[in-house]
């Protein structure tokens, strides 16, 4: 588990990449929202401690947003009833991405060849593309095969128009991304069986702080 140290820091870094990226066209930043649900379109809120999980505590919960986008086979995926009551890892990036979405994959599927296979098998993982024009349904089915060919449950492809995707971040509680999706949120949410999130995860951890948190979590349904 991460020192309380890191955690502090791994928050504070990251409450202030949301703040930053969350500007709004006019350069206001826009406020954070204290309850639930954040389909208002500001980024959540994050606390400082994160001594409760190996990943980052969220002082408010997050829910498990609502939206509706395109799968790898071209079927409309509802995420929330799609994934409701199973943990689940939501995560936004694009497929050209250089470092941090390809390290989050290799880092997700890493932590579930570690933990129980029975537990990895209820994980759902779902990467939604911040660069739709690009990541068509074909690309991302190959760029995911990359991560989980040997898992017993595929990772999720989203891609869609730009303003469900859009919408999709806003619901999630996460920055719009930015310079045609390259500059997006580096925030892996995990959600539980009660469909909020209590721990986020970014670069500063590692899989073993996934697995660990994956156990936890599922251990409180």
């Amino acid at each position: 588990m991460t020192s309380p140290a890191r955690g502090r820091l791994a928050a504070l870094l990251l409450a202030v990449g949301l703040a930053v990226s969350a500007c709004g066209a006019d350069g206001e930043s826009a406020s954070a929202d204290e309850g639930h649900d954040h389909s208002g379109g500001a980024a959540a809120s994050l606390e400082g401690p994160g001594d409760e999980y190996a990943g980052i505590d969220l002082r408010d919960p997050y829910q498990r947003p609502s939206f509706t986008l395109t799968d790898t086979s071209g079927a409309a995926y509802d995420f929330a009833s799609a994934t409701a009551g199973r943990p689940t890892l939501l995560f936004f990036g694009y497929t050209n991405c250089p470092d941090i979405c390809p390290t989050t994959m290799a880092d997700v599927a890493l932590a579930l060849r570690d933990v129980d296979p029975a537990l990895a098998e209820q994980v759902q993982v779902v990467f939604v593309t911040t660069d739709p024009a690009a990541d068509t349904p074909e690309v991302l089915a190959e760029y995911l095969a990359r991560f989980d060919a040997d898992l017993p449950t595929r990772f999720i492809g989203l891609t869609g128009a730009q303003d469900a995707i859009d919408q999709a971040q806003l619901s999630a509680g996460v920055p719009l991304a930015e310079d045609a999706g390259r500059l997006h949120s580096s925030l892996l949410l995990l959600y539980g069986a009660d469909d909020h999130a209590h721990v986020a995860f970014d670069a500063g951890n590692t899989s073993r702080d996934i697995a660990g948190d994956l156990d936890a979590v599922a251990s409180a349904a």
